[in-house]
């Protein structure tokens, strides 16, 4: 009797074979970027209405709310105008401290990073 070479259990040494593994790589977790506040300061001499003109013109913000805002400078004695990534919150902040002074006025804005959750 004759064995047959077609069997399972027959292996051809000529033939190559290769193996595919595939490794499960996690994707890295991404943080978001830190958050920092643009805050405008109070002081007695720079006109509210100059205030206003200045949130309308580098915050994009309506009249109503930016009189609201101003309002709370006033009162309280500064306010968060708003919270962007670094790079803008720093370009907003020097844009509004550059036009009060072109403008003659002491009117300051700071940046402070958000607290961490």
């Amino acid at each position: 009797m004759r064995a047959s070479s077609d069997g399972p259990d027959d292996f051809d040494h000529d033939r190559d074979t290769t193996t595919i593994v595939r490794e499960h790589v996690e994707e890295p977790k991404l943080k978001p970027p830190p958050m920092f506040k643009v805050i405008l300061l109070n002081d007695d001499y720079t006109p509210q209405e100059f205030v206003v003109h200045v949130l309308m013109r580098f915050f994009y913000m309506d009249v109503e709310k930016a009189w609201r805002l101003m309002w709370t400078v006033h009162t309280t004695g500064s306010a968060v105008i708003g919270i962007y990534p670094r790079e803008i919150a720093e370009t907003k902040s020097e844009q509004v401290n550059a036009y009060a002074q072109e403008n003659n006025h002491p009117l300051k804005s700071a940046v402070e990073e958000t607290d961490a959750d």
